[in-house]
């Protein structure tokens, strides 16, 4: 009876119906433009990838032809008469036809199907020149086997793997004792030496470049991979204040607990600290891992005589300064770079966002 009163008075009253499905359209209709939107941002920050993928799939000449399509394709032609003759896009009573031109004229050519030669000649009135090439998708995969052997990346991904792996592991038992005692022992003037330590981040590297570098020469480590690796094993503070902060969210009742039982600090490190830190881990791991896989600077310096022993980014560097008037080799290259970064991050990326997460939160 309410219902129908209030039906009424809204139509003397001229008032417009409510729809109780409005606030359900609302959310629609954001979800749906915010949706457009991430997508759309998305397409934009992947647009160079993609052009990196169908570039390095290309062939010289495509590339410097400005009428070739996107995707990696080359132009049609045909065999006619022993002769091969180019395939045009030739409209003819409104509708395009891919013909092959055997007789060019200039004002008037003799076109053939290439699907039915034996049907005999298709004149065309009109000037040839102006008519666009057909094309047929055809990747040039031999692209990547052509840069993987000019470059030996055998070698090269082996020598990068190599420098990488060696420094996650000195930085991986450097910053972990460090962080260890700043998170669980008293030490004199902790809080002073933690905050000295932090302050290291905002050192330039260039300014302490000179005099390591001066120091490495004196004691005959350049030309070696020491000036890459040993640094690494006196820790850095980036990750020490990472994995510090992750293992004071960490309860220290089960440090107690180890200790009851008899456990060491070191066993309580090992047993207890460790196994609850994997997320700071994992991230302190792929920081390094890609800082290491990307370091173009000290390689240069270190090992610009030694081409046996370069890493993949001093390669990659020469060999686009060799072949910058091919772009798909380049490209094809880059490619290779980038694949194990990219598949080793995608395969930990959920423990690796919950370690560089939860590392700013103390307990």
């Amino acid at each position: 009876m309410a219902t129908t009163t209030t039906e009424k008075l809204r139509k003397l009253t001229g008032e417009p119906e409510r729809s109780t499905s409005s606030p359900q359209m609302k959310r629609f209709l954001i979800g749906g433009i915010v949706t457009f939107l991430t997508s759309l941002l998305l397409i934009v920050y992947l647009s160079p990838f993609g052009y990196m993928a169908v570039t390095s799939l290309k062939n010289v000449s495509l590339i410097s032809d400005p009428g070739a399509p996107i995707l990696p394709a080359v132009p049609d032609t045909f065999e006619y008469e022993g002769e091969e003759v180019p395939v045009l896009e030739v409209p003819i009573d409104g509708e395009t036809r891919a013909l092959a031109l055997v007789q060019p004229g200039r004002e008037m050519s003799v076109f053939v199907d290439p699907d039915d030669p034996d049907a005999g000649f298709i004149e065309w009135e009109g000037r040839w020149r102006q008519l666009e090439s057909n094309y047929t998708l055809d990747p040039q995969w031999d692209n990547y086997s052509t840069a993987w052997d000019t470059l030996n990346l055998t070698r090269i991904l082996f020598n990068t793997f190599a420098i990488a792996a060696i420094g996650v592991v000195g930085t991986l038992a450097s910053s972990i004792a460090v962080a260890y005692g700043f998170s669980r022992f008293r030490i004199p003037f902790k809080r002073t030496l933690f905050l000295i330590l932090i302050s290291t981040i905002i050192l330039p590297k260039f300014v302490t470049l000179v005099p390591t570098f001066a120091f490495f020469t004196w004691i005959g480590w350049t030309g070696t991979w020491l000036p890459l690796l040993v640094p690494h094993f006196f820790a850095n503070a980036y990750n020490i204040f990472l994995l510090r902060q992750y293992f004071l969210t960490i309860p220290k009742a089960l440090d107690e607990a180890a200790m009851i039982d008899g456990a060491s600090p070191l066993r309580t490190l090992w047993s207890v600290i460790l196994p609850n830190a994997k997320p700071a881990i994992v991230a302190v791991t792929l920081f390094h891992f890609f800082f290491a896989w990307n370091d173009l600077f000290e390689p240069l310096i270190y090992l610009a005589a030694q081409p046996e022993l370069q890493p993949i980014s001093v390669a990659m560097q020469q060999f686009n300064a060799l072949y910058a008037q091919q772009p798909h080799l380049i490209q094809a290259t880059a490619l290779l770079g980038m694949a194990l970064p990219v598949l080793l991050f995608f395969a930990v990326q959920k423990v690796f966002l919950k370690g560089a997460s939860l590392a700013g939160v103390s307990k």
